[in-house]
């Protein structure tokens, strides 16, 4: 049986360890699996559980650190050696590019690679600059990018991140079984947010549209941990009629239920790729308001299964929530369209069908001594 590595920066809750779970169960029936990330999180219950093994990285951050991610390649090298495995599946910025080195240097027959959001977008000044100059290296080294939207396809091609021979689009997609609607009690509508507080997620605009909402007229739940809590903790502190109604959970387990029990899905991000957090908020029948981004308008379909703003603009992303709370047949509405969408565009074995037949193909070609284009 092939081996295949899969490499990710962290083993935390994240819309990319997500991708990484979904894939297992199926690719783990074909091929010996090993998945490598910094930490212990929930993706390495997910690989354990799906009959793989996992390798906890000590060097490999998402901050950059020349020294470190020196000390992370030559972990990737020495990884890559002990386990020899016939395809390199990468995931997210920092591991992406220091497995695809690592896997060139050893020889890796096969080197794929995707795309969550390309960190030359989520990032400014500097090290946007260092990423997409990184980027542009590894792309002659990598057999497969996947992107998980057309747009990160057509904005990867513009910055030569990477070639249109080899660069494919599947979407993510989600397992159809969600979490019933749970009947909700008399209280006022309620928000939630999924995601993690940093600044790609954008959470302080979402808290500045909530302290623009009328007093009581919603609750709210953020889920998710991240370096930006204490400037959201701030913030609220900051905005009487938003501080109330807000709870922060940090990371749950518990996501589906926690979807269920609330109406509006609100995503206030300045980057993203394709979120999951917003594909598994409309399996759960939730109307979704989104930033118009990256994958995003690709998945919500504005004024059918959401609504969509310009990112880093609270007044109307308060307007669009707004419009929202004060109409339950409307964001019963499109909780239900946006259901549909999923169970039609978004399936997860015909998502985890692509992946197999181009590993499949991919391994053939590199077999029979085949170039990549």
């Amino acid at each position: 049986m092939a081996k295949i590595l899969f490499v990710i920066t962290l083993a935390e809750t994240g819309g990319a360890q997500t991708y990484v779970a979904n894939l297992l169960p199926a690719v783990s029936r074909r091929y010996d699996v090993v998945v490598a990330a910094h930490g212990t999180g929930p993706l390495a219950g997910a690989t354990r559980a799906a009959g793989g093994r996992f390798v906890a990285l000590r060097h490999v951050r998402r901050p950059l650190h020349p020294l470190r991610d020196v000390l992370g390649l030559f972990e990737l090298v020495a990884l890559l050696r002990r386990e020899r495995p016939a395809i390199l599946h990468a995931n997210s910025s920092k591991a992406g590019i220091l497995a695809r080195l690592a896997a060139a240097i050893t020889g890796v027959p096969v080197r794929v690679f995707t795309v969550h959001g390309w960190a030359f977008k989520a990032y400014a000044g500097l090290p946007s600059l260092l990423y997409r100059w990184a980027d542009r290296l590894m792309a002659p080294l990598t057999t497969v990018t996947i992107c998980v939207a057309e747009g990160e396809r057509r904005a990867g091609l513009a910055a030569g991140t990477c070639r249109a021979a080899r660069t494919v689009v599947i979407p993510n997609a989600v397992p159809a079984g969600a979490v019933a609607r749970a009947a909700l009690d008399g209280g006022p509508p309620r928000i939630v947010w999924v995601g993690r507080l940093a600044d790609p997620k954008d959470p302080l605009t979402l808290v500045r549209a909530l302290g623009r909402l009328p007093p009581a007229s919603f609750a709210a739940t953020l889920v998710g941990d991240g370096p930006a809590r204490p400037a959201v903790e701030g913030e609220l502190r900051t905005l009487p009629a938003a501080r109330d109604a807000v709870e922060l959970l940090g990371d749950r387990t518990d996501v589906p239920e926690l979807l269920a029990r609330s109406d509006v899905f609100v995503l206030a991000s300045r980057s993203e790729g394709a979120p999951l957090s917003v594909l598994e908020a409309m399996a759960a029948g939730l109307p979704v308001v989104a930033s118009r981004v990256g994958g995003i308008p690709e998945i919500v379909v504005d004024g059918e299964t959401g609504l969509l703003v310009e990112p880093g603009d609270p007044g109307r992303l308060a307007a669009a929530i707004e419009q929202l709370l004060g109409d339950p047949r409307r964001r019963a509405a499109m909780g239900d369209a946006g259901r549909r969408r999923v169970l039609e565009r978004f399936d997860v074995d015909a998502v985890r069908r692509r992946h197999l037949e181009l590993y499949a193909g991919e391994l053939s070609r590199a077999a029979g001594g085949g170039p990549m284009p």
